[in-house]
């Protein structure tokens, strides 16, 4: 490197000082290792999906995140508590509840119930989050993965009817 009044300098640390020729060199090696590199690829094997002929045998991770869903306890019902935590978590309100309070007749407590919840597919980025702050587990991923529409309000899924 050249300084400011025309002097040659010593290279920063960790480079090394080559002329011209050796740098002619060093730059053929390095790309004859790229090009090694891409032809032991081309030789691979493919792994490519066919996907619409396949669809009978195609089997996803347990990892993918498909749709949200509402799983149901023994009793037929929703493990929901409406306590929010999905709602308060997502982070570009992918999801809305219609909380209703109630009086509950034998403690005479009020409680919260959960009379909608609403999610938007469209806009769900798939993170997770509400699943995992979910204290009752009353939320999970399935993994159906085919929601192509012509409309996207039909991506917007009421999950506790």
């Amino acid at each position: 490197m050249m300084s400011k009044n025309g002097q040659y300098n010593n290279p920063p640390e960790g480079e090394v000082k080559r002329s011209w020729l050796n740098g002619i060199f060093h730059g053929l090696a390095t790309l004859l290792t790229g090009l090694k590199v891409t032809f032991i690829e081309f030789f691979t094997g493919k792994v490519t999906e066919e996907y619409p002929d396949n669809r009978d045998t195609l089997v996803l991770s347990d990892r993918f995140r498909g749709t949200l869903y509402m799983p149901l306890d023994e009793n037929g019902q929703n493990k929901c508590t409406a306590c929010g935590l999905c709602l308060m978590n997502c982070p570009n309100d992918t999801i809305q509840l219609e909380i209703e309070t109630v009086t509950d007749e034998e403690t005479g407590k009020k409680k919260k119930v959960m009379q909608k919840y609403r999610y938007d597919l469209g806009s769900c980025m798939f993170c997770r989050i509400c699943v995992n702050v979910c204290p009752a587990d009353a939320i999970a991923f399935d993994t159906k993965f085919e929601h192509a529409v012509f409309n996207r309000d039909k991506l917007v899924k009421i999950l506790n009817t």
